[in-house]
């Protein structure tokens, strides 16, 4: 039986972008994540690696090149290509975040997705960026996608369309009575 790897969650994500300061400019003056450090990249000379946080602890970097000016178009979306990058923001952030994106001029869209909330919008390279907020608080002791996952479950049983409140309602009441048997 060949055996398999098991990866632990995203440890970063890194974008190819065009100068620094169209970097800063976007990921911290748009998006507020800090600018944590910035080192050359040393897989390519001519290339800076600017290193943001998205809010976890985790990562999110950008190639820069100070002679590559921002693409200003939809970056590609085919076979082998990312669609597009989902951060969390919360429920009072994501209720903002229209009036921030106008006062910034960047065009957004706005989706209800069944179990979250959608708002998307492009970097100065064309990258869709996705501010994702659930309709859902998660209760102790579970992960968001216990919820989902429940929800899916119910969904399928009834012969839903797609996830809504209701089946994160049940899903989250499943969990809680599951939760509740369990020896103290």
């Amino acid at each position: 039986m060949s055996k398999r790897m098991q990866v632990q969650g995203v440890h970063h994500i890194t974008l190819v972008g065009s100068t620094r300061q169209s970097a800063i400019d976007f990921w911290q003056g748009v998006l507020g994540m800090p600018f944590i450090l910035e080192q050359p990249n040393l897989g390519k000379g001519d290339e800076n690696h600017l290193y943001f946080d998205p809010g976890d602890g985790r990562l999110i970097t950008v190639f820069t090149n100070e002679s590559t000016p921002d693409a200003r178009r939809h970056a590609p979306r085919e076979v082998g290509c990312v669609e597009h990058i989902a951060f969390n923001v919360s429920r009072a952030t994501f209720l903002q975040v229209p009036a921030r994106l106008t006062e910034h001029g960047i065009e957004f869209i706005q989706r209800d997705r069944g179990f979250m909330d959608s708002i998307y919008l492009r970097d100065p390279n064309g990258l869709k960026v996705e501010l994702a907020c659930y309709k859902f608080e998660t209760p102790e002791g579970f992960r968001a996608a216990d919820v989902l996952m429940t929800a899916q479950r119910l969904r399928v049983e009834r012969e839903h369309h797609h996830i809504t409140e209701e089946h994160l309602a049940d899903a989250i009441e499943l969990l809680m009575a599951q939760r509740d048997r369990l020896p103290g």
